[in-house]
């Protein structure tokens, strides 16, 4: 059996139902993922095979029905609300489709945001804000409002957000739904370049070609893993 202390994320045998339990509704049909420090994943399959499911479970928003779950060697299945809470503010940075960013503050109080709910002192949260926002190319725009960006600004902006607690995970829920293609392969390439520093990066798409962008691709399909790069490679295949 592996060992959850060494693994960002180690989902075994996860189920989800929903409904009764005379009437389930299987949704997830026991999932098991392992990934490892400074792994890019992406996790694709068509409507209706799980991917929200399952995301809502690796982003601690919701509980399997059974399996265990380990977020880098806590087993966060059996977490009450409060400590759910915790995990999802300091192991996990999200980075949604819709940006999520509050739109009357400004980009450099956007991403210093996590930081004000942890009593961080200003100045430190401050200063830490605007590392982060040179980091994904945003220097320049640190005073502007959301409205007064792109899509890939906004983008940029969440990114540099999901990064002030140093998660353990990168969590990405259709980073390029909203942008055109020169705004997605921006993004993409910034993607790759925080994981060629070592982050964790999973990636939830329905899209091939987005998926394609992860050096391991994971496919769902009805609940189930269809297929995992990692897997074939492991074999030879």
């Amino acid at each position: 059996m592996s060992d959850p202390s060494a693994a960002i994320l180690d989902l075994r045998a996860i189920e989800k139902r929903y409904g009764t339990d005379k009437n389930p509704v299987p949704v997830l049909k026991g999932i098991d993922l392992r990934v490892d420090p400074g792994e890019y994943v992406a996790i694709a399959g068509p409507s209706g095979s799980g991917k929200s499911t399952l995301l809502n479970i690796l982003g601690c928003l919701d509980r399997p029905s059974s399996g265990a779950y380990f977020l880098a060697g806590d087993d966060v299945a059996q977490m009450d609300d409060r400590s759910l809470s915790r995990i999802r503010n300091t192991r996990i940075g999200f980075i949604f489709q819709s940006f999520h960013l509050v739109p009357h503050l400004t980009v450099v109080e956007n991403v210093e945001m996590p930081l004000f709910y942890a009593r961080i002192p200003k100045a430190i949260r401050r200063k830490k804000a605007h590392e982060l926002l040179d980091k994904v190319g945003l220097g320049h725009r640190v005073k502007h409002q959301p409205n007064e960006l792109s899509g890939g600004e906004c983008q940029r902006t969440a990114i540099a957000r999901a990064l002030t607690t140093e998660p353990a995970l990168l969590l990405a829920d259709e980073p390029t739904g909203n942008l055109d293609s020169v705004n997605s392969k921006a993004i993409l390439a910034l993607l790759r370049e925080l994981h060629g520093t070592g982050r964790t990066i999973v990636m939830i798409t329905h899209d091939p070609d987005i998926a394609r962008n992860a050096p391991r691709r994971v496919a769902l399909r009805d609940g189930l893993v269809e297929s995992d790069s990692a897997r074939a490679a492991g074999s030879g295949a």
